[in-house]
C-alpha cells in the first residue's frame, strides 16, 4: 500500500493536460504541454527524473499485462470446451501465450531504457488489485472471458478517434462493465506521454543518454531465440498467420529511446482496424473477440480461480475465496503453486542479474556469468509453463470440486539483489535449495504422472549448482559444464 501512495502522489499532475488533447502534447512538446491547464511538472522531479519515473510505471505496466496474459491463456482449455472447438481454443492459446512473450521484450526494452538513462531498474510490480492513473484497469488474474478481453483489447487500443463504431461502443461497455466505476486507460497514454518527453531537447540533454551502457544492455542475440516472426503464436494460420518479432532493443542515444517507445506503443496499438499484415496485440486480442462465444452456451476456460493464492500456512479456516484472492488448499496443489512462486522469483532475479555483466556474444567459446544466468532465465521461462499446465489440471481445494487451481504468479517480498556480487550468486543458490525441498516433497505426493519432470528439474538444478560454486570459487567455467 505504502508504495502505491509514493507512486500516486506524483501522477495526477502531469495526467490531465495529456487527457485534454493527446495529440497538442506531441505535436507542441512536452515542456510546452506540460503547462497547459494549469499541469505542471512535479516540484520534487527534474524532467530527467521524471522521465526514469513514468519509465518504472511503464514497466510495470508490461509486467502486469504480461502476467495477466499468461494466466489467460494458460486458463484455455479443458473438458468444457466442445470438441469441433478443441482446435480453435488451442490457437487462441498459442497467441494469447504469445502476446505474454511479447510483453516480456517490452519489459526487457524499458529496462535498457533505464539503463542508458542511468535509472534504477525495475520488475516490480502490485500483487493485488489497484487503480492508478495509468493502469489500463486493476490488475487481476482471471480465465478468458469476453469481459476479459474486452479490458485487454481496450488496454491495447489506439486513440478513442482512431477506434470508433459499434463494435468499439460494445467492448467499451463491456470493459468499463468489469472494473464499475474506476476509470480505464489506455497502455498508450503513458507511451505518448513519455515519448513527448524523450523528444523534447528542454527536458532532457543528449547527455542523459549513456551509451557507455550498450554492453550492459539485453540483446537480441542474447535473448531473441526462437521468437522470429512466425516462430511462435503462428498456430491460427490464414489472417492471422502473421507473427511479429519480439521487440528487444538496445538504446544509446534520444533516437534510439525515441524508436524503442514507438516500436512497443505500435506492437500494441497499431492499425485499429485490424487489417495489418503482421497484427498488433489490439488486432489479434480483436480477431479472438469476434469467435468467441457470445451466448455463453459453452466456456473455452477450465474452471479456474480469480487470483489464485497459496499461504505459506494454511489454517482449517481459509475460504475457497478469500478477501485477497483464491486460496490453493489442496495439498499437492499448494506445493505446486509455491514451486511456481519461488521459479518465478528465481526467473526476475535472474533477469535483473544478467545487467551485471556485460554481453558476451564475442565469447562464443566460453562459458561466462552473463551466459549461465541467460540460459538459466530460459530454462525457467519454459518451467513456469510446465508447472502452470500442470497446475490447471490440479484441485484448487480438496473437496471433491471441479475447481481446479492456477498460476499464482505471486511476487517475493523484495527483488533487491545483495550488494556483494558473491551474494547475489548464493541468493540463486538459496532459491535452487529450495526449489529443491519442494521437488522433494511433491515426489513423495505425486502418483499422477510428473514424476519425470520433477526428477529433470532436479538434475538441471544439480548442474546449474554445481556451476554457480565454480563462480563463485573465482575459477574459469570447465567446458564440461557449458
Amino acid at each position: 500500500m505504502r508504495s502505491r501512495i509514493r507512486r500516486r502522489r506524483h501522477l495526477g499532475l502531469m495526467l490531465p493536460a495529456m487527457r485534454i488533447d493527446e495529440r497538442t502534447l506531441i505535436a507542441k512538446g512536452a515542456a510546452a504541454a506540460i503547462t497547459q491547464q494549469g499541469a505542471a511538472l512535479p516540484a520534487e522531479f527534474t524532467p530527467h527524473q521524471y522521465v526514469i519515473f513514468l519509465l518504472h510505471i511503464a514497466a510495470e505496466l508490461e509486467h502486469v499485462l504480461m502476467v495477466e496474459y499468461l494466466y489467460a491463456g494458460f486458463s484455455l482449455g479443458g473438458p468444457r470446451v466442445p470438441v469441433e472447438r478443441q482446435a480453435e481454443v488451442a490457437q487462441w492459446q498459442e497467441i494469447i501465450l504469445g502476446i505474454g512473450k511479447e510483453e516480456m521484450g517490452h519489459l526487457m526494452t524499458i529496462q535498457n531504457l533505464l539503463r542508458c538513462l542511468g535509472g534504477p531498474l525495475n520488475l516490480d510490480r502490485e500483487d493485488y488489485p489497484w487503480d492508478s492513473e495509468f493502469y489500463p484497469f486493476p490488475f487481476r488474474l482471471e480465465p478468458l472471458t469476453r469481459g476479459a478481453l474486452a479490458k485487454y483489447i481496450f488496454a491495447e487500443s489506439p486513440a478513442p478517434e482512431e477506434w470508433t463504431g459499434n463494435e468499439a461502443d460494445e467492448i467499451r461497455a463491456l470493459a468499463q462493465e468489469g472494473v464499475g466505476s474506476i476509470e480505464l486507460h489506455r497502455v498508450g497514454e503513458l507511451y505518448s506521454l513519455i515519448k513527448a518527453l524523450l523528444e523534447d531537447h528542454d527536458a532532457l540533454k543528449d547527455s542523459d543518454f549513456r551509451s557507455s551502457t550498450y554492453p550492459f544492455q539485453a540483446n537480441w542475440d542474447e535473448w531473441g531465440r526462437g521468437y522470429q516472426r512466425g516462430a511462435r503464436g503462428n498456430a491460427m494460420g490464414g489472417a492471422m498467420a502473421g507473427t511479429p518479432d519480439m521487440i528487444l532493443m538496445p538504446v544509446t542515444c534520444r533516437s534510439d529511446a525515441i524508436e524503442a517507445i514507438k516500436a512497443v506503443a505500435t506492437q500494441g496499438e497499431a492499425n485499429p482496424t485490424g487489417d495489418e499484415e503482421i497484427p498488433s496485440h489490439f488486432a489479434r486480442f480483436l480477431r479472438i473477440y469476434r469467435q468467441f462465444p457470445k451466448d455463453g452456451s459453452w466456456s473455452p476456460s477450465r474452471n479456474v480461480p480469480v487470483d489464485p493464492i497459496v499461504m505459506t500456512k494454511p489454517t482449517d479456516n481459509e475460504d475457497s475465496q478469500g478477501s485477497e484472492g483464491s486460496f490453493i488448499t489442496h495439498p499437492e496443489g499448494r506445493l505446486w503453486a509455491q514451486l511456481f512462486n519461488v521459479r518465478y522469483r528465481t526467473l526476475l532475479t535472474g533477469l535483473l542479474h544478467t545487467f551485471d555483466y556485460s554481453s558476451n556474444i564475442s565469447e562464443s567459446s566460453q562459458m561466462t556469468p552473463r551466459g549461465l544466468l541467460v540460459h538459466s532465465t530460459f530454462g525457467e521461462m519454459y518451467n513456469l509453463r510446465a508447472i502452470s499446465h500442470i497446475l490447471v489440471q490440479t484441485p484448487l481445494a480438496a473437496d471433491g470440486s471441479d475447481r481446479v487451481a492456477g498460476p499464482p504468479f505471486q511476487m517475493p517480498y523484495t527483488l533487491n539483489l545483495p550488494f556483494d556480487r558473491a551474494d547475489r550468486w548464493r541468493l540463486h543458490l538459496d532459491l535452487l535449495q529450495a526449489s529443491r525441498m519442494l521437488v522433494d516433497r511433491l515426489l513423495v505426493l505425486n502418483q499422477n504422472g510428473h514424476r519425470k519432470y520433477l526428477l529433470a528439474l532436479g538434475r538441471t538444478d544439480d548442474e546449474t549448482i554445481s556451476t554457480i560454486e565454480t563462480i563463485l570459487t573465482g575459477n574459469p567455467i570447465p567446458s564440461s559444464m557449458r
